[in-house]
Parts: structure tokens; sequence; C-alpha cells
């Protein structure tokens, strides 16, 4: 055989040994990606530029407690007025939800018992001026030798006798609520009068009236109760296990459902002006109050609200609640692993304030967690995992 066609043979079995090895190595199978461990995930770089991320740390936190409450009296400011003597109703002067002013008459009642205290006054008044009288001439008498020392100690003792049953008798007059001056003209004029009036001791709404035209009462018996409704009280009941973060002098917010009816915003700002000292050992709850200004009148007694009480700020490890995403019934964020590799990551966490959550277990200060676009994250992880 011919030198060139040896050499033909040659260059053909090469080329096919050449093919034959490209034709294996593309039957090959090609090399899988890594697999990531679970809650780990490494998002695309559209996805990265989406992500910001920052780092765990430690501030003071303040914890807003969120209690139910409502709108009451301010007990200083109310007054439940009953008739002084027992007697029956004659007129009615005051309706519930009338206003009224101090020493305003609410009502009148004609009193047996006050016309016979009247009479024991009256008797008592003329008893004293008559020993009185007595007392007088006695002295005279004695001045003029014609009684001895003893008679006149005998007159001036019965004189100091009257005179005491009249003022008890004036004291009971006082007590069944007649006045110094009603007393005088009685004295004056012994004329007897049995109507009693009963009277409003302060300036107000009347809120509560217990009484009908005819009825008999006694002076036990709260026929009227009026308050003064320019300052009211908002009560709540704090649990004992958040008791210690509530002091009188705090500033708390007030949520008054009922105002807000479509007009803006219904949070007023107060103070606390009062903490229980004791505990309610049926509701397991500490008494707070705090007072609000009533002038135009909008907070009634009895209206729901809720009182958002702030703490005294103490130095807690917090994320933002942006970081926090759901698991079922668990919560996580995502810590950095490297510069593109994030790890969900369990976490515990308590109450939250100003958007911050603060962290009980599952990070330490330093961490570096999604604070923003850890929602994004958490689909793409779900993602790969069920791809």
């Amino acid at each position: 055989m011919r030198p060139q066609s040896i050499r033909t043979l040659a260059a053909a079995a090469a080329m096919m040994f050449v093919l034959a090895a490209c034709s294996s190595e593309d039957s090959a199978p090609a090399a899988e990606a890594p697999k990531l461990p679970p809650g780990v995930v490494q998002p695309a770089p559209e996805l990265q530029q989406r992500l910001t991320v920052a780092a765990v740390t430690t501030s003071p936190f303040s914890e807003v407690l969120h209690v139910a409450g409502r709108i009451d009296f301010d007990e200083q400011r109310v007054t439940r007025i009953g008739a002084s003597v027992t007697g029956r109703i004659t007129k009615l002067h005051a309706l519930l939800g009338d206003e009224v002013k101090p020493g305003q008459v609410l009502a009148q009642l004609h009193s047996t018992e006050l016309g016979t205290t009247q009479m024991a006054f009256v008797r008592a008044a003329a008893q004293a001026e008559l020993q009185q009288r007595n007392a007088e001439r006695a002295t005279q008498l004695f001045s003029a030798d014609v009684i001895g020392r003893g008679e006149l100690q005998r007159r001036e003792s019965e004189y100091a006798i009257a005179s005491a049953e009249m003022r008890a008798a004036r004291d009971q007059l006082r007590v069944l609520g007649m006045s110094a001056k009603a007393i005088d003209e009685l004295a004056r004029t012994g004329r007897i009068n049995s109507i009693s009036s009963v009277y409003s001791s302060i300036g107000g709404t009347v809120v509560e009236r217990n009484v009908a035209q005819g009825q008999v009462v006694q002076p036990a018996e709260t026929l009227y109760t009026v308050a003064d409704l320019s300052r009211v009280w908002v009560v709540a009941e704090v649990p004992e296990q958040q008791a210690a973060l509530v002091a009188e002098g705090q500033s708390v917010d007030i949520q008054v459902p009922s105002l807000a009816n479509g007009q803006g915003s219904d949070r007023i700002t107060g103070k606390l002006i009062y903490v229980g000292r004791t505990v309610n050992p049926q509701s397991r709850t500490v008494l707070v109050r705090t007072e609000l200004e009533n002038r135009d009148g909008r907070l009634k007694p009895a209206m729901l609200a809720s009182m958002l009480i702030a703490s005294k700020p103490t130095d807690r490890l917090v994320v933002p609640g942006s970081a926090v995403v759901r698991d079922g019934n668990e919560e996580q964020v995502y810590v950095q692993q490297g510069e593109n590799t994030y790890r969900a990551v369990k976490v515990k966490l308590g109450a939250e304030s100003d958007g911050m959550r603060v962290v009980q277990s599952g990070l330490k200060s330093g961490d570096r967690v999604v604070v923003n676009g850890a929602f994004h994250l958490d689909n793409e992880r779900k993602r790969l995992e069920q791809g």
C-alpha cells in the first residue's frame, strides 16, 4: 500500500476516535447544582436588590398596655341628695337631666315631724325668755336684800337650763334642714311652717331622680343625684401581672370608640392620677384612673373606653415588625449567613410598640436580619422547597 493511503486511513481513524469521545461526553448527565439546607435561601440578584439588612440591637423599649375601661363620674363632683325630715312630697321642681345651681330647690315636702319640732322650739324659746326675766328680777331683789342668795342661784339655774333646752331645739331644727335665718324668724313670730325644701348642694346635672309626687320619704333615702360633668374619670382594670409597669403620673392615651363616628381621631391624652394599692380578688386586676376635662359634655359616664398606658422604658432586644414573617402558628426572621445567603430562624417575640417587637428568644445582639423584603424572601424559599 502506498504511504499516502496509509496516512489517509490513520487520519480517518483519529477523527472517528475524537467524534466517539465527544459523543460519549455529550451523553454523560450534567452535574447538578448543590442543594441548599432546609430554611436557607439564596435569592436571585433582582430580589437581592430589594432586601434591606440591619443588625439586631438593644434599645429602650416602652411596652404599651391596652386595657378596657369606661367613663365614670368624678366622685368628688357627685352628690346624693335626700330629705332632711320624714314627709310626703308635695312638689317636684327638678327632672332627670335638668341643669341645677347650688342652693336651687329640687322638691318640697310636708313634714309633721318638722312641725312638731318647730313647736318644741317655740315652747323652749318662750320658756327661756320667761326664765331670763325671772333671773333678772331675782338679781334686782337680791340687790335689795329681799331674797337670799340661794333663791337667786335657783332662778339663775332655771334660766341656764331653759337656755340649754332652747339651744338643743334650735340645733334640732338645723338638723332638719332649717336655716339660721328661718329659725330666727320662727323665734320672732312663732309661726309654724311644716313645709321643707330639698336643695341642691352643688351645681350640675340631675343624673338620678328616685322620687315621685305624693311619695313619703325618709332622711336615709336618696331622692336626687346631681353630678358636675365638667370633669370626668376614666377607670380601667390592669391585670396584676402588668401592675408593676404602671405608676401615677404616667401619660396615657384614651380611645373612646363612640366619639370617632367618622369625625377623626377618638384618642384623648391624659395622665394616671391613681393606681390601686390592692388587687381585686375576683378579677385579679388593679384599678387605675385618670381624669379628663369635659366642658363640652362629649364624654358621658358609662361610655366604653380603652386605655393605652406606656410603661417606663427599659433596655430590651428588639427587631422591627417588618422583619417578622409568620409560618403557620410560628414567627420567624431571616438572618444573613453570607453575602447572598439567608436562613429562616424561628423566634419568640413579646410586646410591640412603635413598630418594634421584643425578642424573647431565637436571636442575639448583632445578628443581621432582613428588615425589608422578608415576606418576598419567604415566598422565594417556599417556592424553591416545593419545586
